[in-house]
């Protein structure tokens, strides 16, 4: 990924990212060439991998898979509109450009067809993504026997991280006027994430 210096992201950065995120694109090279699911994945940080599962139909964790597996990851991302940049009114030489945040996560994929594995994978999953909510549900309030079947459905999937490659393109090459200008134009539109993301780059 081509990263400019000063959209570099830092470890803290990257472990924020890693630690909240959407569904990512893993993506093979396999015998039938590259193939791709988004998958929703959760950070294992002590163990430095990532963890999720596929669909048992879905075909792709059955192909062999040549070298590195890609795990594709977005923060907040916007369109930016040349319109906000303060240097507008100054001298007109503005472009839309596209404010993100994301990695490029390279390592080894595992394959686990293995139930207690999956459970463990489903609930780490759901108790992460429901850990905000007033009510979280939890596995444990589907009946017992539905859960297993529910299980015998998926098979789980391990990405031993390599190496990322992160990239936050926040505004960070724009004047102190222009980047307000950004914030109030996302704020603007309802792009509040993206907004925030600009603001913890000043």
């Amino acid at each position: 990924m081509y990263v400019p210096a000063h959209f570099a992201g830092d470890d803290e950065a990257v472990q924020a990212l890693l630690s909240n995120h959407g569904a990512a694109d893993l993506v093979t090279m396999t015998p039938d060439g590259l193939t791709a699911t988004m998958l929703p994945f959760v950070h294992d940080p002590d163990r430095n991998v990532l963890l999720g599962h596929f669909a048992r139909n879905n075909e792709h964790w059955r192909r062999p898979v040549s070298g590195d597996a890609l795990v594709i990851m977005r923060g907040p991302d916007a369109y930016v509109s040349p319109s906000w940049y303060a240097s507008k009114q100054e001298h007109g030489r503005v472009v839309p450009t596209w404010n993100y945040v994301t990695a490029h996560v390279y390592g080894t994929m595992t394959v686990y067809d293995d139930p207690a594995w999956v459970e463990d994978v489903v609930r780490r999953l759901s108790d992460h993504h429901e850990a905000p909510r007033a009510e979280p549900w939890s596995v444990d309030d589907a009946p017992a026997k539905f859960v297993s079947g529910q299980l015998r459905a998926i098979v789980g999937v391990e990405i031993a991280i390599k190496r990322i490659e992160a990239k936050l393109k926040l505004s960070q090459n724009r004047p102190a006027a222009d980047v307000a200008g950004v914030i109030a134009g996302l704020r603007g539109d309802g792009e509040h994430r993206t907004a925030a993301a600009v603001e913890q780059q000043i």
